[in-house]
């Protein structure tokens, strides 16, 4: 038998997996919903330092050995690793945090959706990814949907330039997690990805420290009671480390397409949250900037033209292959 190859999934394994599948979207849009909640009891540095401590901690007891056994991998690849961390975890979730003290949880969950417009848009850009018409014409309707999102729907805020800090933020986020998404591919395959999060969720805790601390020394600190404990407990153990498991358990029975699908359940699970939760009101420009960012991400996703692949990349396979070497010898 082939070193890659699988053994058949079954249709009750399919059906679990896509069963699963629901519920990360579910806890991902509830970071969004606390965020906006936690505004008046946790300031943003707090918030993200203590989520990712929390999940630190809970992550260790399984993914200590993976990185113990990586960590001369980690080394190597160090810079890449930093950087992937303070994008996708560190930039990501303080301009998240940061911007929820000024715009709605439904403005930032719609905005969350231009996130794979975004990474083809980088890959064009930086990579070589060369689009096609369609793919182009899709970008371009994902951008207007975003902008309609961001300007409220108001043509003379869009033309005046006038939009809202707190969107400014959130769509900042939706950049550097973009940059993540890129920058983690270029990883080498065989490495234990637990232990990849624990390595990232290390150094984000310590460039998050400071921060916290300078936070805590200008006054701005939290408000300890049962709600604001709840809400840090949820950010830190919910999105960070269940919806992930679940998300890849799913993709292990039904593969990444199917389940990245389910990544658009998102914003519907926001929507209904935050009207329940948060009293927000969903206006006719957030329909608008959704059907245009999911139209768009639908002409965007045509058949790829074959891209150059990054230095990065090439580096990760180099390594890999040197590893599998040193391992034979």
């Amino acid at each position: 038998m082939k070193p890659d190859a699988r053994a058949p999934v079954s249709s009750s394994d399919r059906l679990a997996g896509l069963l699963i599948l629901v519920l990360p979207p579910l806890l991902w849009a509830g970071n969004f919903v606390v965020g906006r909640l936690a505004r008046n009891d946790v300031p943003p540095m707090t918030l993200a330092f203590g989520r990712h401590l929390i999940a630190l901690v809970c992550l260790l007891p399984f993914g200590w050995a993976a990185m113990k056994r990586d960590m001369s991998r980690y080394w190597a690849l160090r810079w890449r690793l930093v950087r992937v961390s303070l994008a996708g975890m560190v930039a990501f979730n303080l301009l998240v945090y940061v911007g929820l003290h000024s715009t709605t949880a439904s403005n930032a969950q719609l905005m969350n959706s231009a996130i794979p417009v975004l990474i083809i848009l980088i890959g064009a850009a930086f990579f070589g990814q060369r689009l096609t018409a369609v793919q182009s014409f899709g970008l371009v309707l994902s951008c207007v949907g975003v902008l309609t999102v961001i300007s409220h729907g108001d043509t003379a805020r869009l033309l005046a330039l006038q939009f809202s800090r707190g969107d400014l933020f959130v769509f900042g986020a939706m950049v550097a997690f973009a940059l993540f998404s890129v920058w983690l591919r270029s990883f080498p395959s065989d490495m234990d990805r637990l232990g990849l999060l624990g390595a990232q969720l290390v150094i984000a805790v310590v460039v998050l420290f400071p921060l916290f601390m300078w936070e805590y020394i200008v006054g701005e600190r939290a408000t300890w009671n049962i709600a604001s404990l709840g809400e840090i407990m949820y950010v830190g153990l919910a999105p960070s480390l269940i919806a992930n498991l679940l998300y890849m358990f799913g993709i292990a029975r039904v593969g990444p397409a199917r389940a990245g699908l389910f990544i658009h359940l998102i914003p519907l699970y926001g929507a209904s949250m935050s009207i329940v939760f948060l009293g927000e009101t969903l206006h006719v420009y957030h329909a608008i900037g959704m059907a245009a960012i999911i139209a768009g991400l639908a002409c965007s996703r045509s058949k790829d033209r074959p891209v150059s692949r990054s230095a990065d990349e090439n580096e990760g396979d180099r390594y890999s292959k040197r590893r599998r070497v040193q391992t034979v010898g």
